[in-house]
């Protein structure tokens, strides 16, 4: 899967400080995938985390944002909420807050907030999986849940402003 290992142990892979590869303006490439983002500002830094197309961590501490995609894969068949439980396999007490499929992207995606622990640390999550032309899009904000509702708002804009683009243009 996309985050594999447990959405790839997310502290300890967060912050290198280092900006990631693959960002030209508002569009990433990455190895058969291209899409359009904006950016989170007011307080938002580019950071590299291992298996990520692009981290953001915000200076306050108060959260994370991940995207990531994968094409030509095993998911073509996997139904989204296979797909997102996926993510969250080594993660403990997982209480789903909501689920749904929406559209998104001109296809539909499943959106899920929950909470989970990982190492025994809880934390909230907005998660969002798209299936579109071969590949697979996560894109996930995380914090803990005291802080989680301070930078979501720059997330939710992330989320609004995401959109494939083709990846040989």
């Amino acid at each position: 899967m996309v985050f594999s290992r447990g959405l790839f142990t997310i502290v300890s892979l967060l912050v290198c400080g280092c900006a990631s590869s693959g960002l030209d303006g508002n569009i990433y490439r990455g190895d058969g995938f291209a899409f359009r983002v904006v950016e989170p500002t007011d307080g938002w830094q580019r950071v590299t985390a291992t298996d990520a197309a692009l981290a953001y961590r915000n200076e306050n501490g108060h959260g994370t944002i991940l995207i990531n995609a994968r094409c030509g894969l095993d998911g073509d068949d996997v139904p989204l909420r296979s797909l997102t439980q996926h993510l969250f396999l080594q993660f403990t007490d997982r209480e789903v807050k909501t689920q749904k499929v929406v559209p998104f992207d001109g296809r539909e995606a499943m959106h899920t907030q929950l909470e989970a622990k990982l190492d025994g640390v809880p934390m909230s999550y907005d998660v969002w999986v798209l299936k579109k032309d071969g590949c697979i899009y996560d894109l996930l904000y995380v914090a803990l849940p005291t802080s989680f509702q301070h930078e979501r708002a720059s997330f939710d804009a992330l989320v609004r402003g995401f959109a494939t683009v083709n990846p040989d243009e």
